[in-house]
């Protein structure tokens, strides 16, 4: 007795659709036809179906099931390919759990990046985009030194975050003076600080890194950040420290946790 296609995907637990899906790629074979046109499918086809939804339970592609049977790729190996996969995910999985975690545990908004959860409170909405757009920008070892400086580094934050658009020179001056020994303190205890920390195929992103502190914060601002980054390089060739990066451009997210 043969089944038809309805009947077949009963048995099998499918859809009709499936079925001939799996005919159009080639991972079931098609059966005979009765004399009216109408298809036979037997044990094997039921088999081979149930395989197949076997290995999707286990999380194989239908790509990869079609390849094991091309390939000549043994079952075993196979599974450790697809365990290898699975604990990615599952790592992953974990990561973003202990993300969302975090921005539980400090009620954060969604403009917060992953570890920046529990200072997002003294990071104004400018801080938080910067940080968030340095995330696609910075290296790892960038975002770590921006996490630590968000963290620890928050003196002259009031004054520049107070700071008017039409703020005088006199202004500027002051808050540039009281954030260059913070910005000097930052170089020294994180050194790749001192170029903007981007990755390597990254490095013609320095423009847009600039036009982004531009519009995030007011000229006034930016014209402390600028001074102040002066201040502290020359404050650090008064000591002997300067290093030989004289053309270096200041890197913006020093200020990301002001």
């Amino acid at each position: 007795m043969a089944w038809s296609t309805r009947r077949l995907a009963q048995l099998a637990g499918t859809t009709v659709k499936t079925i001939r899906h799996y005919h159009a790629i080639g991972l079931l074979e098609e059966p005979s036809r009765a004399g009216n046109g109408y298809k036979q499918y037997g044990t094997a086809h039921l088999v081979r179906l149930l395989q197949i939804a076997r290995l999707r339970e286990l999380g194989m592609p239908l790509a990869d099931i079609a390849e094991l049977e091309t390939s000549g790729e043994t079952f075993t190996q196979t599974l450790r390919t697809l365990d290898a996969q699975l604990a990615e995910s599952i790592a992953r999985s974990q990561e973003l759990r202990a993300e969302i975690a975090e921005l539980l545990e400090h009620h954060a908004e969604a403009d917060v990046p992953a570890g920046f959860a529990s200072v997002a409170d003294a990071l104004t909405p400018a801080d938080r985009a910067i940080v968030m757009i340095s995330e696609r920008l910075f290296d790892e070892q960038g975002m770590e030194d921006l996490r630590e400086i968000a963290a620890e580094h928050q003196e002259a934050d009031d004054a520049f975050n107070a700071l008017p658009a039409d703020a005088d020179e006199e202004e500027i001056d002051a808050v540039a003076a009281d954030l260059a020994p913070v910005l000097r303190t930052i170089h020294e205890e994180h050194p790749g600080t001192r170029n903007p920390p981007l990755g390597p195929e990254r490095r013609s992103s320095l423009p847009d890194l600039t036009q982004v502190v531009a519009e995030l914060y007011n000229p006034a601002q930016v014209e402390v950040l600028r001074r102040a980054y002066v201040l502290a390089r020359q404050a650090g060739a008064d000591d002997g420290g300067a290093r030989s990066d004289a053309g270096a451009t200041p890197d913006p997210g020093d200020q990301a946790g002001g």
